[in-house]
């Protein structure tokens, strides 16, 4: 032993003298150091010993304190559940209340909007999936989490193309009301709203460009998604621009103004010096282009004839595009959520300042077929709009995979899972939104309200979404909601 490291000898003191010896403290013990040439080595928890026991069982009896219990070593994964600190809100505090976690019983706070706006940036994209099965309780969500709770930030407001049919009108009627406006209700008898295909609104920032994709998208729904071959684009992108030309005394043009234009196609000077044959396809084809618009324009009379009522706009908080009355099956539908769609992005390019909500209820009818890529573009430039697209599914096999519409799906960076009864449904979600393997099985059984919640990188997380009594009474029954209303 070194002479260093020989123990020092300490001496009592007073504590040797009666009746303080009890009040001594504990003496020091002699430790003999060696002095190690060894490496040190990693320290592992199972090689350290445990707590050190008391053994004075004495004074344990006189409550002074209790004999302590060596600990078991244990990894880091075992120990998360003992650990308030750890199994805390996956989530932060910031935005607005959107479910319960399961597991710690805390509050999750997500809004796309004051996620993208966050430094750093809580999600890349502002865009949202919603998918379930019917009854499983994603529409409860999207209303309260969605519209209701964003409504109460300022600058902000919500826009919702309605499609589920309730008493006569869409779901989203009477909560329109409660916040001072009237739907902008569709029908095919010539009683509801007109939207115009060539609104000035909708070429706002994407010029004739825009109103010719638009059109040429409305003319493929006509046809049951079949495309316009070359000749017909060119003979409706040559009728259009001789339709604009033509516009006299500021009056906006429409689709009836179009429809002549395409029979006179072949006379245009820039088309001076084709051959004979030449000019027959396309004069041709300006016909076959316009006996499908005329076509459209009489089935769906007083829907897309005229120019777009002076009710379609963003006057208040919530702006509901009422199509629940318009036919499940045919263009009708997916025409106005493509027309909406268009419209509401030039209406946003000119009134900044404010953040949108837009939800799309059975959001297949505008993630599939010829609207798909009108979507996917609109979604490019949520970014610049302050818009938050909103996109609620039943199940994903009504996307056709490499389709726009799944691209669509697979760049929202908010996802909400409810249940998928189907196997593979469930299997589905889980290889597409990269959850654990053993969500699968989960997906299939979850409850009602309960679902599965992930944004950006993060991983998946159980949630139950709780609403209030009075967003109980508001997402569920109309005749509830005006109870609740008067209650209040």
């Amino acid at each position: 032993m070194s002479a260093h490291a020989q123990p020092k000898k300490k001496t009592r003191g007073i504590w040797t003298l009666p009746g303080l010896s009890a009040f001594a403290p504990p003496v020091e013990l002699a430790v003999e150091v060696e002095e190690s040439t060894e490496e040190p080595t990693e320290v592992t928890p199972w090689s350290r010993p445990g707590s050190r026991l008391r053994v004075k069982t004495s004074a344990a009896a006189r409550g002074l304190y209790a004999p302590a219990h060596i600990g078991a070593p244990t990894s880091t994964r075992q120990a998360e559940v003992l650990n308030t600190a750890v199994i805390g809100a996956p989530t932060g505090t910031r935005g607005v209340v959107i479910a319960r976690d399961v597991l710690s019983r805390t509050s999750i706070a997500h809004d796309p909007v004051t996620g993208y706006n966050s430094t750093p940036r809580l999600v890349s994209s502002p865009n949202v999936v919603v998918m379930g099965d019917v009854g499983s309780g994603k529409s409860s969500l999207t209303k309260t989490a969605y519209v209701l709770r964003p409504l109460l930030l300022a600058k902000r407001r919500a826009v919702v193309f309605d499609k589920k049919d309730q008493n006569g009108e869409g779901e989203y009627s009477n909560v329109v009301r409660h916040f001072g406006s009237e739907p902008i209700r569709f029908t095919t008898d010539g009683t509801g709203t007109r939207l115009n295909l060539l609104d000035e609104t909708i070429s706002r920032g994407s010029g004739v460009q825009g109103q010719m994709r638009l059109l040429n998208v409305v003319a493929r729904l006509a046809r049951e998604g079949n495309a316009l071959n070359e000749w017909e684009e060119e003979a409706l992108r040559a009728a259009l621009l001789r339709t604009i030309a033509q516009a006299e005394d500021g009056r906006t043009p429409v689709l009836a103004d179009v429809l002549p234009n395409l029979s006179r196609v072949a006379d245009l000077d820039a088309y001076e010096g084709l051959s004979p044959t030449a000019i027959d396809e396309l004069h041709q084809a300006g016909l076959s282009v316009r006996f499908t618009l005329n076509s459209l324009l009489q089935d769906y009379s007083g829907l897309l004839d005229g120019e777009t009522s002076e009710e379609v706009d963003l006057k208040g908080k919530l702006t509901s595009f009422d199509i629940s009355q318009l036919p499940e099956d045919g263009p009708a539908v997916p025409a106005v959520m493509a027309i909406g769609h268009m419209w509401l992005l030039g209406r946003l390019r000119g009134d900044r300042g404010w953040a949108t909500n837009c939800v799309y209820e059975e959001a297949w009818h505008i993630a599939t077929g010829p609207t798909a890529e009108l979507a996917r573009s609109g979604q490019k430039l949520s970014r610049g709009l302050a818009l938050s697209n909103i996109f609620a599914f039943h199940k994903g096999f009504d996307v056709p995979a490499g389709s726009p519409g799944m691209a669509m799906i697979q760049e929202a960076q908010t996802v909400h899972v409810y249940r998928q009864s189907r196997p593979e449904d469930a299997a589905w979600c889980q290889r597409t939104f990269s959850f654990a393997p053993e969500t699968a099985q989960q997906i299939e059984r979850l409850a009602d309200g309960h679902h599965f919640f992930k944004y950006a990188s993060h991983p998946e997380t159980l949630v139950q979404h709780i609403r209030s009594p009075w967003e109980k009474a508001l997402t569920d029954t109309d005749e509830a909601f005006q109870a609740a209303a008067s209650a209040g």
